[in-house]
């Protein structure tokens, strides 16, 4: 089958290469599926590109965790009825990802998309889906509360505004331009503002009473300063990234005086009765027609190197490559 892999860290068009390798077969508990899109997050372009230094010295990787496809075969106990099953996947083992023909995840991962859903937006699903949920409810419901998205016309921003919305909080969102604030808003926040204006931590409280009850951080290094101008007192921010400044130095008082709750989230890691949650509401989303992550762009497989570097170049919504 064709495969996508890098064998070293460096610039997509550098490392990244077409192969055939050999079909895998599904163990027990698991599903092969024949994928027919494979859904590009920034953990694929970093690990790729060696960011922060972290080298690879291993064997060769075939990118990408989230996907979509039809089952095609079944190992020991999973049910052979799903053979067939048009599927959104999730969590493909690191280095054995979904940029490929085949891949093979516990069944548990490759869940059913909806008839009407295309495939590569049910590969636009996993991790933003997944980020969005854990970021929102770890802490308990939401509805009534006021919630700041920040990046909230990325993949998992905007999911967490959809999220958010249909919970029952009140979403204030930020972005840099007016077509993302206007994407924000259309999905489904009341309110969406310029982060980078001189006077913005003075536009979120004058719009809330006495500050904002949760805060979905997309960068909290860059952007802790504002996040503990406005967070409110007993608050709580869920940060899954901080690119731009990976090794912030915490101002411990602007959030110890206010008993905020930094949560750290990593969808990757995402188990039990959080992972059920999150995937039945996101399946339910779906379902209902009002949980889409938008696709900036798709690129055949022969074209992956250009799907990463659109998602570094800073696409607006999901880069999927299609294998069809």
């Amino acid at each position: 089958m064709r495969a996508i892999q890098w064998r070293r860290n460096g610039p997509a068009r550098e490392v990244l290469e077409l192969v055939e390798v050999p079909r895998p077969e599904p163990g027990a508990g698991e599903v092969l599926v024949r994928i027919h899109a494979s859904g590009v997050n920034p953990h694929d372009t970093k690990a790729r590109a060696g960011w922060r230094g972290a080298v690879h010295a291993g064997g060769p990787m075939i990118p990408h965790s989230d996907g979509a496809g039809v089952i095609e075969a079944v190992g020991a106990d999973v049910d052979a009825a799903r053979i067939g099953e048009r599927v959104w996947l999730f969590g493909a083992r690191h280095g054995k990802g979904t940029c490929r023909d085949f891949c093979t995840l516990p069944a548990s991962q490759a869940v059913a998309l909806p008839e009407g859903v295309g495939m590569a937006e049910g590969a636009a699903l996993g991790v933003p889906c997944l980020t969005a949920h854990l970021a929102l409810f770890s802490d308990g419901p939401i509805a009534g509360k006021t919630v700041l998205v920040q990046g909230g016309a990325g993949a998992v921003g905007m999911a967490a505004v959809r999220f958010a919305s249909r919970a029952g909080a009140r979403v204030i969102a930020t972005a840099s331009t007016e077509e993302k604030r206007a994407a924000a808003r259309q999905a489904g926040a009341a309110e969406a503002l310029d982060y980078r204006a001189p006077d913005i931590a003075a536009r979120i409280l004058a719009l809330t009473s006495g500050g904002v009850d949760r805060i979905i951080e997309v960068d909290f290094g860059a952007n802790q300063a504002l996040d503990g101008a406005v967070i409110a007192p007993h608050g709580v921010i869920a940060a899954y990234s901080s690119t731009r400044e990976p090794k912030p130095v915490l101002d411990y008082y602007v959030f110890a005086k206010k008993a905020v709750t930094l949560r750290f989230v990593q969808a990757m890691l995402l188990h039990g009765a959080a992972l059920e949650a999150a995937v039945r509401d996101t399946s339910a989303a779906v379902a209902a027609g009002w949980m889409r992550v938008p696709i900036a762009a798709t690129f055949p497989l022969d074209r992956a190197a250009e799907a990463h570097e659109a998602l570094e170049a800073g696409a607006m919504g999901k880069v999927v490559v299609t294998l069809d």
